[in-house]
C-alpha cells in the first residue's frame, strides 16, 4: 500500500455557458444530435415511404407509414420533426 499518494475526489466537468446566437458550425452540427430525428417523405423503388434521419442527416431507418416512423423515434426517446 502506498501511503504517499492522496486521492482526490472525482468531480464532474463544469458545463460552459455559451451564447446560442454565436454557435460555431461544429457546435450547431452537434446540437440535438442524440435527441432529435426528422421524418422525410421519400419514394423508394416506386413505393412511398418515410425516411428517418438523425439531426445531422445520417439515415437511420425507413417506415411505410409516417405515424410508425414517429412512433419509432419516440420509442428511442428522441423528438420527431417533420421535413417537407
Amino acid at each position: 500500500m502506498n501511503t504517499n499518494s492522496t486521492t482526490q475526489p472525482e468531480t464532474a466537468p463544469v458545463q460552459g455557458v455559451f451564447d446560442i446566437r454565436h454557435l460555431s458550425v461544429e457546435q450547431l452540427a452537434q446540437l440535438g444530435l442524440s435527441q432529435l430525428a426528422y421524418v422525410k417523405p421519400i419514394v423508394m423503388n416506386g413505393t412511398a415511404g418515410f425516411a428517418i434521419h438523425a439531426a445531422d442527416g445520417t439515415p437511420m431507418a425507413v417506415a411505410n407509414d409516417r405515424d410508425v416512423a414517429i412512433a419509432a423515434i419516440m420509442q428511442h426517446e428522441m423528438v420527431a420533426a417533420s421535413v417537407h
